[in-house]
């Protein structure tokens, strides 16, 4: 055991390596107090008190590291996939995009898998209009939006205000100064889509939407669309 080594920052902030430590030194503390660097870091070669002189001097940077922790847990738990409830061979949507008039039906995921021909389809009709750019879409959008049109029990063509939104394209719209477009938006990676639903009203969207608490949510009733996006769970 003379030749294993000992990073300090592990031996301090990892508590699972802490933890081993301890067990091997209770069964081979001679073997131990030959490495390296040991004594100098706890002080000493007896297992109670080097245990005891870590756990002291680094009580305070172990309870900011724990905050730290479960602050990052906090956050995880609100990025959801939805849930898709019951049985389904497939899953198929429809769009219209309102700026070129393209249409699309798509069965974008059968057989237990997705379809790369069908999404390469819908990534197309979702790419940014004005650069004529193309980005991969994010798949759990496309099963919100499935889920969403299951729960509005339509069949219909979503209408498609905004898909991928090429960073160039955003920075213009923030610039014209039209409102609800974020400096880093979501549209940027493919993770969100601006609808709304023939013969649904605005409303009805969106609460179907809130209802997934799979992702951000922003009503625009003055420019009748509802966002719906794959971070975590908001609304506004």
């Amino acid at each position: 055991m003379s030749n294993t080594n000992f990073e300090e920052t592990d031996l301090i902030y990892t508590p699972s390596r802490r933890l081993f430590l301890g067990t091997v030194l209770v069964g081979g503390t001679a073997g131990l107090t030959g490495c390296g660097g040991f004594e100098s870091l706890f002080g000493s070669t007896e297992v109670g008190k080097k245990s005891s002189k870590v756990v002291k001097g680094k009580t305070q940077s172990k309870k900011r590291s724990a905050q730290k922790i479960a602050g990052h847990r906090q956050v995880q738990k609100r990025k959801r996939s939805v849930v898709i409830k019951g049985r389904h061979h497939e899953r198929a949507l429809a769009f219209h995009n309102t700026h070129t008039g393209e249409r699309l039906r798509a069965t974008y995921w059968a057989d237990g898998r997705y379809d790369k021909g069908a999404l390469r389809e819908i990534d197309h009709l979702l790419r940014d209009h004005r650069s004529n750019s193309v980005r991969r879409i994010d798949r759990k959008l496309l099963d919100q939006l499935f889920v969403l049109r299951n729960k509005l029990t339509t069949t219909r063509p979503v209408h498609v205000i905004s898909g991928y939104r090429s960073p160039k394209t955003n920075a213009l719209l923030r610039k014209k100064g039209g409102g609800g477009v974020a400096r880093r938006s979501q549209h940027m990676l493919g993770k969100a889509i601006d609808i709304r639903v023939p013969s649904r009203s605005l409303n009805k969207v969106r609460l179907a939407a809130l209802s997934l608490q799979a992702g951000g949510v922003g009503y625009y009733p003055g420019s009748n669309f509802v966002h719906l996006d794959t971070g975590r769970v908001r609304r506004w």
